[in-house]
């Protein structure tokens, strides 16, 4: 893992990017040029994200960040970047709880002065806990800090998660909707088995994936209980932290209305992602930080809802990642950057650990 090469982000010029972004701001603001475009080295492999300072002679604000769809030519993550959607959500979440996001200042839904519909927020600055090498490797910030700054953080991360399920009412979030029939949870599985058919399509199948899909129909919780303004990418990673406390809160491309516990248990899987994945390579990572148990009992206090049918919705997580894996693999196969294996399931980086959960044997 130390020495494979990341995956293709993005195939955009930045040159080209901060010359359509200045020739765009000169019509929002007579005036202003966008100057110091960079790309960072973390972009993700979704949305991708832009940051620029504004310069004129009377800015309200001075250092941006701009997240644009994903260029349709790259072989995208997701089938929809739909970002009216994300800008609304952001709004909306400032509007009604005090979950810290970063203001949001224009949405432009035409795809022509950048080839895609983006929106522009004020940066704000912080640091964040690292994908690439995770933040459970050895030599990052978090990962040096001590037991009592993590537990703090941890503490204050969940307090997030937990504030938005409570805060934001569900009434105003209806626009996040899933399309289809039944309940929010079903909608939310159906949207799911749709997207991994869009990932399969014309390609090898995933048999691990199927069997997920199977098993989490036999542990289908009885009370799936109210929806909330689910964030979706509920990890520290999409967390910007002033010292160990949240400053904004970032990518809001899967939020949905759906049970606490879908968030509840991305949180606990997404981490558990790259634990195991780093003592499987000799580390011995962050074990006692993120803990499954501890999540669940800091919720409950916060929010007086224990979270329920745990076992299904970390096995739900997982699945959901293996989906997300697995178009990245062949997004890697697409860009001949990794062949396909005789078994396609060894394209999904936590295979043993999804099939560990679909036995019952990883808890």
């Amino acid at each position: 893992m130390a020495t494979a090469p990341r995956p293709r982000t993005t195939t955009r010029e930045p040159e080209e990017l901060a010359r359509r972004l200045t020739a765009w701001l000169g019509h929002r603001l007579p005036g202003a040029k966008a100057v110091d475009v960079t790309v960072p080295e973390s972009n993700g492999m979704s949305s991708e994200t832009l940051l620029f300072t504004v310069e004129h002679p009377e800015p309200p604000f001075s250092s941006c960040a701009l997240r644009v769809a994903a260029d349709p030519a790259a072989y995208t993550i997701f089938p929809v970047y739909d970002m009216p959607r994300q800008y609304r959500t952001m709004r909306l979440v400032a509007e009604h709880s005090d979950v810290p996001v970063p203001r949001v200042l224009w949405l432009e839904e035409d795809p022509g002065p950048l080839g895609a519909p983006f929106f522009v927020m004020e940066r704000v600055e912080g640091r964040v806990p690292p994908d690439v090498m995770p933040y459970t490797y050895e030599g990052n910030w978090l990962h040096s800090a001590t037991d009592a700054e993590r537990a703090h953080l941890e503490e204050a991360s969940v307090g997030i998660v937990a504030r938005l399920h409570d805060q934001v009412p569900a009434a105003e979030a209806e626009f996040l909707a899933l399309p289809g029939a039944g309940s929010p949870l079903r909608r939310h599985v159906e949207a799911q088995r749709a997207y991994y058919e869009w990932v399969v399509g014309g390609l090898p199948r995933s048999p691990l994936i199927e069997s997920a899909f199977d098993r989490l129909e036999a542990m289908w919780p009885r009370d799936e209980g109210d929806p909330v303004l689910n964030w979706g990418d509920a990890r520290i990673g999409n967390i910007i932290y002033a010292g160990f406390d949240p400053a904004a809160v970032i990518d809001w491309e899967m939020a949905a209305l759906a049970p606490r516990e879908v968030d509840i248990g991305w949180t606990v899987y997404l981490h558990r992602f790259f634990q195991d994945l780093t003592v499987s390579f000799g580390q011995p990572g962050l074990p006692d930080f993120l803990r499954r148990d501890r999540i669940e009992e800091t919720y409950a206090r916060l929010t007086g809802h224990t979270p329920r049918a745990m076992d299904f919705y970390t096995l739900y997580a997982a699945l959901r990642h293996a989906v997300v894996m697995l178009r990245v693999a062949y997004r890697q196969v697409h860009f001949g950057e990794a062949g396909v294996p005789d078994d396609p399931d060894l394209l999904i980086l936590h295979h043993a650990s999804l099939a560990a959960m679909v036995q019952g044997s990883y808890w």
